[in-house]
């Protein structure tokens, strides 16, 4: 798949079949869509291409918004890539983007640029400076552009805007298995790991403390669950604990994993966590002895779950 980090650095030399989106999450709903979009561009010896924006357009245009998203701008990239996506632009939104008119968006971009042959997209997409064009004027710009417009039916595009709500909802909640089974694959972050306290390794479960560096990137909600880590392209089980660490008195937000059979020194290397389910909830425990024995507990539910 090919990147481009700008609108005016695309270069091509075929017809696009394209799409346009946050696509936050890439979940199944999403997929079914992209799919379309690569499926038709193959059959017709063209190529798929998706048009996304950074940042998040209502980081821009709602000066508080507080919005939480499921994939940082790199995550979302390589979930494309494993769909088969032959292009990605990623082209940063602001307010200057956000004047273009619709005719203008249409011929100076996804005609002259992007040269368009197909467009797919939902019943209810606007675009265009304060949105003011609808799927019946994108209809009529194809009809003088000559290029076709595939309208995503009311029921499907609901499906994916109640999937991305769900899947906020369910990992605020800590329900990673709705989460995950609206995704189609386990929920992840990536972060640098950091030296904390290194508390964990006197009771006998040393811990990454995972630094996730975008601020908006949506983290579970606090808990314990059963993860795994990807360290150098090798996958391992261990189990996450999101929280504060109540038991030895800490407050800030914490992302700590325990790696199960693993005495690699990974500090300041970037690692992914994947959730695979909860355990249970963050509890303050009366001791560091029973802290232990509840995380031995906690490492038979996991072995449970990934057996």
């Amino acid at each position: 798949m090919k990147i481009f980090h700008s609108i005016f650095d695309f270069a091509s030399n075929k017809k696009t079949v394209l799409t346009l989106g946050t696509f936050d999450g890439v979940h199944l709903g999403h997929q079914s869509i992209l799919n379309k979009i690569i499926e038709s561009a193959h059959h017709a010896d063209e190529e798929s291409l998706v048009l996304t924006f950074f940042p998040h357009p209502r980081m821009i245009l709602e000066q508080d918004s507080d919005i939480k998203l499921l994939n940082t701008i790199q995550e979302k990239a390589d979930l494309l890539n494993k769909l088969g996506l032959d292009l990605l632009v990623i082209q940063k939104f602001d307010n200057s983007f956000s004047q273009l008119t619709p005719e203008d968006f249409v011929k100076q971009i996804l005609v002259d640029i992007f040269n368009v042959k197909k467009i797919i997209i939902g019943y209810d997409h606007r675009f265009g400076k304060n949105r003011a064009a609808d799927i019946h004027d994108l209809i009529a710009f194809g009809k003088k552009y000559n290029f076709e417009v595939e309208e995503i039916s009311a029921e499907e595009v609901n499906h994916v805007s109640i999937s991305s709500t769900k899947i906020r909802t369910a990992l605020q909640q800590g329900n990673i298995s709705l989460a995950n089974e609206f995704l189609g694959y386990e929920y992840f972050l990536s972060g640098t790991v950091k030296k904390g306290r290194q508390l964990g390794r006197t009771i006998g479960y040393p811990t990454a403390n995972v630094y996730v560096d975008e601020k908006y990137k949506l983290i579970p909600a606090i808990g314990v669950y059963a993860a795994y880590a990807i360290v150098d392209e090798v996958k391992y089980f261990g189990m996450v604990n999101v929280g504060t660490n109540p038991t030895i008195s800490e407050n800030s937000l914490t992302i700590e994993i325990n790696i199960f059979d693993f005495d690699q020194d990974i500090y300041d290397k970037q690692i992914t966590i994947g959730f695979i389910d909860k355990i249970r909830d963050q509890k303050k425990f009366d001791s560091l002895d029973y802290l232990k024995s509840a995380l031995a507990n906690d490492k038979l539910v996991t072995q449970k779950l990934i057996t």
